[in-house]
């Protein structure tokens, strides 16, 4: 079946619809109890370009809606800051970067991956939309501007005098609806030996782990290699590493240059290969995505409910935007689940978009002891159980709903 609608990297026509979420409230869309009537919904649709091969969602939210509020702060997970860590630390050794060079981050959030090239006394600047996550980075002292990154945006710092040995894009590309003018916007502000490196959920592990609660209106595109190539082709740049991570149920981090700058590693083509054998520019490959997640939809609905049904008491740990999606296409609500439990204060106090549960802090799940917990952010799942423990030796009990449900 297909869609009308135009794939927003090669333009063709030529679609299949894979997965209907139904209409979905904004999964980033924490609102207040007096503020429930702005609990707005669109349809969600994953379609797949039958000519590059990329997958899309079908209708699209303007980006000012989603992000110039945002209340996602990275440095709330310590996976994520020791990710980023860790990464910052290679590139800075990798490339040699110094005082003498310029790295620029794209949707840098609250600074939690260019701390670390400041404390090397690296010049680098970020780029955020949300004004209030823009705030605690410049706080940290990381020059930060406020604003949507694409090709006008990267052409003008380039002008500007910053063009960029190291220009980063984690977990943004994605969300970008314009995937021609970013790239563009990255091959403009690229200095001639420049990298780009980004990372972002890659869409083998979405479809293996049948990851549909990561499909939400925030994330427009859901990557592989084989639809990458030709995207950034486009725009005179050259893939010329990838790697796989585990981080976020699985994702991908590309390395991009000018076209001819540095070799082509055997990474390239043999990811490629992976995925032609793989079958990902057929449609065989995909056909079963949307049954696996309405198998996962019904085991999980009849679990909690039943639960619930034996007097059990169920709440939920990670207010998240997988959380929403999944919530929100089970059908799980307040009546099922008590409160879901967040480390993140700017949620706390909030309730989850369109399943209105009431979002409390991470301390309360010990201290309200509820006997089974539904984790939606089961990609930070060993960080969380760790953190738990207390909740665990009391008999508390975690539901991993992803990919297959189960109870640890």
């Amino acid at each position: 079946m297909s869609v009308p609608f135009q794939c927003r990297s090669c333009s063709s026509n030529e679609n299949s619809l894979l997965l209907d979420l139904g209409v979905q409230p904004l999964a980033g869309n924490f609102l207040r109890p007096e503020e429930l009537h702005n609990d707005q919904r669109f349809p969600l649709r994953l379609a797949l370009c039958r000519a590059c091969w990329l997958m899309q969602i079908v209708e699209l939210v303007p980006p000012v809606q989603l992000f110039s509020e945002y209340l996602y702060f990275s440095s709330f997970s310590e996976t994520m800051l020791r990710h980023a860590r860790d990464a910052a630390e290679r590139y800075i050794s990798e490339f040699a970067l110094g005082p003498s060079s310029q790295v620029v981050e794209i949707a840098s959030n609250d600074g939690y991956m260019l701390q670390n090239f400041v404390h090397h006394g690296i010049p680098c600047l970020g780029v955020e939309p949300a004004a209030n996550v823009a705030k605690v980075a410049r706080e940290k002292g990381i020059e930060t501007i406020i604003d949507f990154f694409g090709s006008s945006l990267g052409q003008k710092l380039a002008d500007s005098g910053r063009q960029a040995d190291l220009v980063l894009a984690n977990n943004v590309f994605a969300h970008a609806p314009e995937a021609n003018g970013f790239v563009a916007g990255i091959a403009a502000l690229l200095k001639p030996d420049g990298r780009a490196v980004l990372e972002f959920p890659y869409g083998v592990d979405l479809i293996d782990h049948v990851e549909f609660d990561t499909i939400f209106h925030e994330h427009v595109f859901y990557f592989t290699l084989i639809a990458l190539r030709p995207l950034f082709k486009r725009h005179g740049l050259e893939i010329y590493r990838v790697e796989r991570l585990p981080i976020h149920g699985g994702s991908l981090r590309l390395f991009a240059a000018n076209a001819g700058a540095y070799p082509v590693e055997p990474s390239v083509s043999e990811l490629l290969l992976f995925e032609q054998r793989r079958g990902l520019g057929s449609l065989q490959y995909y056909k079963h995505f949307a049954q696996q997640a309405l198998d996962v939809k019904q085991s999980l609905f009849a679990l909690v409910t039943d639960l619930c049904g034996k007097g059990h008491r169920v709440a939920a740990y990670g207010a998240s935007a997988k959380g929403s999606t999944l919530l929100n296409f089970v059908g799980l609500d307040r009546s099922h689940i008590e409160f879901v439990a967040d480390r993140n204060i700017h949620k706390q106090g909030r309730l989850t978009p369109g399943t209105h549960i009431p979002i409390v802090s991470a301390e309360q799940l010990a201290v309200r002891q509820p006997d089974f917990t539904l984790l939606l952010t089961w990609n930070f799942a060993s960080e969380i159980l760790a953190q738990q423990q207390a909740y665990r030796e009391r008999g508390g009990k975690f539901i991993i709903p992803i990919p297959k449900v189960s109870i640890v």
